[in-house]
């Protein structure tokens, strides 16, 4: 990595350490580092680091969430006591203990169980917050590029949807608002050896209303070549089981969902049009804009979600009614 000699003296490590490349995503990449004090993951960020005060936050959250049974990789200053390090080059720098992880398998049929109760026991820990003005979660773009280069006509055919698929976007009420992660997608829910959930990437953690973060993990996980019903209710279930207070009622509850897709397709299309972008950012922003375009929610689907966790949810309503009867 550029700068991995300043990356040393910040973390006090020695020359025999090693340093290994790992996956990247949107701002950053993550680096293994081998020492003799035991392995530890860099995550190295291109740009738009977290604010000192979101920085505590995690740090407070983290420890409540990992206090509720959440397991998480432990944030680490560097030799001065910070937890982000800015080096020469212009990047920054975080820490973090290494846990050997590997991807979760969403069709196994233990897996919507798991990552319902995992996001229950994350809202039922996450203190209230107040709005921090950040329109990623609760707007969606209107300058999309007039000339979006092979990307054109598939994007001429999704801005045409936009009018209907976004007429319920909009700030939730503050009252709702909790302390979240905000970016719950298969990424950064893997699994440690014995199958554990562990939860990474806490850079965007925030206020948000947590029945759309429940409606975002939804899509995120089970909206993929086809929207899976059976699992989106097992998960749904295993959350309301668990005591996450989240319930979604309404199309406005998919606002995070649209708000983060469309946001960032915008972002990575400006990115793969800039020609005075690196280019590694450009062609890693090129494979994010096909995939954004094919995924993107149809208003059937929000509707057919909703529809499915109505009736699922009368369902146990009448279950739980007729239970002492049947005793």
């Amino acid at each position: 990595m550029r700068g991995e000699a300043e990356a040393r003296a910040a973390y006090g490590w020695s020359a025999d350490a090693v340093l290994t490349p790992g996956p990247r995503g949107a701002l950053g990449r993550i680096w293994r580092v081998d020492t003799v004090g035991g392995p530890f993951a860099l995550k190295e960020l291109f740009r738009d680091p977290p604010a000192a005060a979101a920085i505590d936050a995690e740090l407070r959250f983290s420890a409540s969430a990992s206090a509720a049974g959440v397991r998480l990789p432990l944030s680490r200053p560097d030799m001065d006591g910070r937890y982000l390090h800015r080096t020469s080059g212009g990047t920054w720098l975080r820490l973090y203990d290494w846990i050997d992880l590997h991807p979760i398998d969403p069709s196994a049929p233990a897996t919507p169980d798991a990552l319902g109760t995992l996001l229950a026991r994350l809202h039922r820990c996450a203190p209230p917050a107040p709005p921090d003005g950040e329109p990623w979660y609760d707007s969606v773009p209107s300058d999309w590029p007039p000339a979006a280069g092979k990307w054109a006509p598939l994007l001429a055919e999704c801005l045409a949807t936009l009018p209907a698929l976004c007429a319920d976007v909009g700030p939730a009420d503050p009252a709702t608002l909790l302390v979240c992660h905000r970016d719950l997608h298969p990424e950064n829910i893997l699994a440690d050896p014995a199958g554990a959930l562990v939860v990474v990437d806490w850079d965007d953690l925030g206020p948000a209303a947590p029945a759309r973060e429940l409606a975002r993990m939804l899509f995120d996980w089970y909206c993929d070549d086809r929207l899976d019903l059976a699992a989106v209710r097992a998960l749904y279930a295993a959350y309301v089981r668990e005591g996450g207070p989240a319930r979604l009622t309404g199309p406005a509850d998919f606002t995070m969902l649209l708000g983060c897709r469309l946001n960032f397709l915008h972002a990575q299309l400006r990115t793969a049009l800039d020609p005075a972008a690196d280019p590694a950012h450009r062609a890693w922003s090129a494979h994010e804009i096909d995939e954004g375009l094919r995924l993107l929610p149809t208003r059937s689907q929000l509707a057919e979600v909703l529809t499915a966790l109505r009736s699922s949810g009368r369902r146990r309503g009448m279950e739980e009614r007729l239970r002492p009867a049947e005793q």
